[in-house]
C-alpha cells in the first residue's frame, strides 16, 4: 500500500460451481460499517484501487466471484491501512564530540 494506492490479490475458491468464474466484484468499507461496491466485472484475481485514499485510514475489502449461475458468498474481509507519513524522530540530543 502507498498513500494513494492499495493493491489486492486473491485466489479462486476451491469449487467453481461446475462453471468457470467469469469475473469478480470488489466491495469496500472505510470505517463506516457499510460496504459499498467499488468495482464490478473485474476479470482477474487482481485489483488496484482508483479511490482517493486518506493516509492513515483503514479500509476493509471483500470480494465475490460470478459464474454463469450467479454470485458467490462474500470472501472474508481484509483490513488494510493506507500508508502515511512517519512520526517525527524523538529524543534529539546534543552530543559532545
Amino acid at each position: 500500500t502507498t498513500d494513494t494506492v492499495i493493491r489486492l490479490t486473491w485466489s479462486q475458491g476451491a469449487d467453481d460451481g461446475s462453471s468457470p468464474v467469469i469475473d469478480y466484484t470488489i466491495y469496500y468499507d472505510q470505517a463506516s460499517g457499510n460496504y459499498i461496491e467499488l468495482e464490478a466485472n473485474v476479470p482477474t484475481a487482481y485489483y488496484q484501487t482508483t479511490i482517493t485514499l486518506t493516509p492513515g485510514s483503514t479500509y476493509k475489502f471483500k470480494v465475490t466471484a460470478r459464474n454463469s449461475i450467479g454470485y458467490s458468498s462474500e470472501s472474508a474481509e481484509i483490513s488494510i491501512l493506507a500508508a502515511q507519513d512517519p512520526d517525527p524522530p524523538v529524543s534529539l540530543q546534543n552530543v559532545a564530540i
